[in-house]
C-alpha cells in the first residue's frame, strides 16, 4: 500500500486497514511458529505499511494531512 493510497483513505478507514494488517501479521507470526511460510517477505510487507499507516494518521491528528 503506498502512501498516497493511504492518504486518501479517512481516518476510520485506515484505522480499519492498520487493524486488518495487524491481526494478519500476528496470525502469520503464529503460523510461522508451527509450519513453513510461503512468502517469508510478507512479514517486512506487513511491518512497512503498519508503519506508513500509523505515520499518516499520526499526521492527520496533528493537523499536517
Amino acid at each position: 500500500m503506498k502512501a498516497n493510497e493511504i492518504r486518501e483513505l479517512s481516518a476510520d478507514d485506515a484505522k480499519a486497514r492498520l487493524e486488518e494488517l495487524v491481526t494478519e501479521r500476528f496470525n502469520l507470526r503464529f503460523r510461522s511458529a508451527t509450519e513453513s511460510i510461503e512468502n517469508p517477505m510478507r512479514f517486512r510487507a506487513l511491518r512497512r505499511d503498519i508503519a506508513r499507516l500509523r505515520t499518516i494518521l499520526r499526521e492527520k491528528e496533528v493537523g499536517n494531512g
